[in-house]
Order: structure tokens, then C-alpha cells, then sequence
């Protein structure tokens, strides 16, 4: 069974950072690309951003385009997310996903991942 556990949530301040982190437990697997997304209440749940390991390439959701910057290691199939000059929109639960099926594309969509994390809150105050 394979784990995600994603940690470094909290509530900051409006213009301050949080750095996200997730780890993957469990049985093996290799990881074609990873992905952030969020779920604010009563929404749901949107693309944030995705690195593909196979492509070398990372991709980000408009909203968070220039704020953001998503990281990690392939071999440890780890990723992290680094958010800058937060927004109270950015208020979420905050999920790590992870996808095992090759491919090149930018995986935006929630069905393109096999494994989730539990989510970790992120609270921006105004």
C-alpha cells in the first residue's frame, strides 16, 4: 500500500510563505509526475501545480503562476511546494498526488493521479 503524507501547513499572514512538503511511504512504486492541488470550502477541488519527472517540466495553475514554485525528487518520490506572497484565497486544504502512468503531458486533472495524500490546511489571514 502506498502512502502520501503531506506536512507543512499552517496559518500565516497575507504576503507570507509556507513550504509543503509530501513523502511517499509504503510499498514502492516510481512516480511519473506529481501534483499539488487544493480545496477550499465549499469548492472543489482545483489544480495548483505539477512536475513531470519523465518531461523535466513543471507547470502551474494561473492563479498561482509567479507565487508558487513546486520541486522534489523523483527518486524519493518526494515533492514540496513553496508558496510566496500568500493570498487569503489561497486558503485550502492542500493535497499531493501522485501519478505512476508514463507520459509527457501536464497532468492537470485530479484522474490523471493514482495516489493521494490526506491533505494538509493552509490559512492565509487578511
Amino acid at each position: 500500500q502506498v502512502q502520501l503524507v503531506e506536512s507543512g501547513g499552517g496559518l500565516v499572514q497575507a504576503g507570507g510563505s509556507l513550504r509543503l512538503s509530501c513523502a511517499a511511504s509504503g510499498r514502492t512504486f516510481s512516480s511519473n509526475a506529481m501534483g499539488w492541488f487544493r480545496q477550499a470550502p465549499g469548492k472543489e477541488r482545483e489544480f495548483v501545480a505539477t512536475i513531470n519527472w519523465s518531461a523535466g517540466s513543471t507547470y502551474y495553475a494561473d492563479s498561482v503562476k509567479g507565487r508558487f514554485s513546486i520541486s522534489g525528487d523523483n527518486t524519493k518520490n518526494t515533492v514540496f511546494l513553496q508558496m510566496n506572497s500568500l493570498k487569503p484565497e489561497d486558503t485550502a486544504v492542500y493535497y499531493c498526488a501522485a501519478r505512476t502512468v508514463y507520459g509527457f503531458y501536464r497532468y492537470t486533472v485530479s484522474s490523471a493521479y493514482d495516489y493521494w495524500g490526506q491533505g494538509t490546511q493552509v490559512t492565509v489571514s487578511s
